[in-house]
């Protein structure tokens, strides 16, 4: 597969530069990125109000990738329409996935019937479009792998910001997923995380920004930035026994295969 796939630079599988604080230096973001090394930007939607700037901003560069999704966190903003808009979207534009969608049962968070009927109705969209997942989970890993399962959904895609345990992230590689790691593990406190990250087969890794949020330690009080995503490498690359041009590819290789790059 190495062979075959032509490796430019590592991916941002998880970036939100759609967002109104990116809009006055996008391009010296982009351009400051790609000499450093980030090839590939994929961007989430989470509200249907963004959706098209989103698809604007991916149709002027190749390397810009669109997914657009309906976020649990966001259904204040939502509208009884905007399903019906996803699923002719899915059909009508260039999407690398849907996303990003899940379920937050966070401290606080409500609704937890309405989250779930929003999660499996964007679920069955991807199915149809022959599409992967961008997943936002946040206390609540057991109950999306139980929908995974019981909607058979086998289409895979990426879960966002990882931070579940050993056995979820084995369950979520069975049914074909990849795990995302960013900001997080350039923490040390994050001795959890960054073990599991050690540990995980390499194939099953991917790294992400979540620009502007996760700011990576040491830059805390700035928005991050996919400029960022090389320090990423570089820890996750300390904390495993691969070399960083190994996990550099690897990664790589797997952010291609879930979009289809």
């Amino acid at each position: 597969m190495m062979e075959k796939m032509k490796i430019n630079g590592i991916i941002d599988t998880h970036c939100h530069l759609d967002v109104e604080q990116f809009h006055n230096d996008l391009d010296g973001i982009l351009d400051r990125s790609r000499r450093r090394g980030v090839s590939d930007f994929v961007i989430p939607g989470y509200i249907q109000s963004g959706w098209d700037r989103i698809l604007t901003l991916c149709s002027k560069a190749p390397f810009l990738h669109s997914a657009l999704g309906l976020h649990p966190v966001y259904l204040d903003h939502h509208q009884p329409g905007n399903i019906a808009e996803l699923r002719e979207l899915s059909r009508r534009e260039k999407l690398v996935a849907i996303g990003e969608i899940g379920l937050d049962f966070q401290k606080g968070m409500v609704r937890y019937r309405e989250q779930q009927e929003l999660f499996e109705q964007q679920l069955a969209i991807a199915d149809e479009a022959d599409l992967p997942v961008l997943l936002h989970v946040r206390k609540a890993h057991d109950q999306v792998l139980a929908t995974l399962r019981r909607s058979c959904f086998s289409k895979g895609g990426i879960v966002h910001a990882f931070n579940g345990s050993r056995q979820q992230a084995d369950h979520y590689i069975k049914l074909g997923f990849k795990l995302g790691y960013g900001g997080t593990l350039t923490y040390d406190r994050a001795r959890r995380i960054r073990k599991l990250a050690a540990e995980l087969p390499l194939n099953s890794i991917v790294l992400e920004t979540d620009a502007p949020d996760i700011p990576l330690a040491g830059r805390r009080g700035y928005a991050n930035s996919p400029e960022y995503l090389p320090e990423i490498l570089n820890v996750l690359a300390s904390l495993r026994l691969e070399s960083k041009g190994e996990i550099a590819i690897q990664t790589t290789i797997n952010a291609r295969l879930v979009f289809g790059l």
